[in-house]
């Protein structure tokens, strides 16, 4: 029975939050509010999604039209971001190394993001790991996305595994959620903007270097 390692995106896998946060300035110095969020204090909020991180903004100034301003700024938000989507993101220390000794020791890898998936795609291609990956589901592949169960289901099922045979690798609640939705064991990275203050999720295990995870998987599936 293949094992399968199923991996978050955004946190998990690369640190993307210095790009997410340069398309959402660009929103806001488009209409002359300058750079309303950090790349470093406002990392956590990027790994929330485009609209958290307009929404933080806007609330940051409390600008009296900030939901209208969200829902108009978001599609130039997704364009800013596509055509700038790797310029700062880097993989985690170890990631690819990781996934390389997963898959020769017999696991099936895919990831499982909120990200869309034309934009997911696109991200692992320029930081050279489509290959490392058997499995792609993005936040619009299915017409759900995580903490639904489905599309963890879908990303396990592509690649020929069985999801009591599985774990994710997460960074975030919608991590935790997702795998407890499941009923499989959630690995949340303690390398993130939380650190391992993530412990307070309660996951089966905290992931502080990639070079752990083979043993871990071992561990936790056999």
């Amino acid at each position: 029975m293949t094992r399968t390692v199923v991996f978050d995106l955004d946190g998990t896998l690369a640190d993307t939050s210095a790009d997410l946060i340069a398309a959402a300035n660009a929103c806001f110095e488009a209409r002359g509010l300058g750079a309303l969020l950090d790349p470093v204090a406002d990392a956590l909020i990027a790994f929330h999604g485009g609209r958290a991180m307009l929404r933080a903004g806007y609330e940051r100034i409390a600008h009296s039209e900030g939901d209208a301003l969200i829902e108009a700024d978001y599609p130039a938000l997704l364009d800013h971001y596509a055509q700038n989507i790797c310029v700062h993101t880097v993989l985690y220390p170890g990631a690819a190394e990781a996934v390389e000794t997963l898959r020769r020791a017999g696991f099936a890898t895919a990831i499982c993001t909120n990200k869309p998936e034309g934009l997911a795609r696109d991200l692992v291609a320029q930081l050279g790991v489509a290959d490392l990956f058997g499995a792609l589901i993005g936040a619009d592949t299915l017409p759900v996305r995580k903490p639904d169960p489905a599309p963890y289901r879908a990303s396990v099922e592509a690649v020929g595994g069985q999801v009591a045979r599985s774990i994710l690798i997460g960074d975030t609640e919608t991590d935790r959620k997702t795998a407890a939705a499941v009923g499989v064991p959630s690995v949340l990275v303690s390398f993130g903007p939380e650190g391992r203050a993530i412990e307070r999720l309660a996951p089966e295990a905290l992931l502080d270097h990639y070079g752990d995870l083979p043993g871990l998987a071992v561990r936790l599936l056999g």
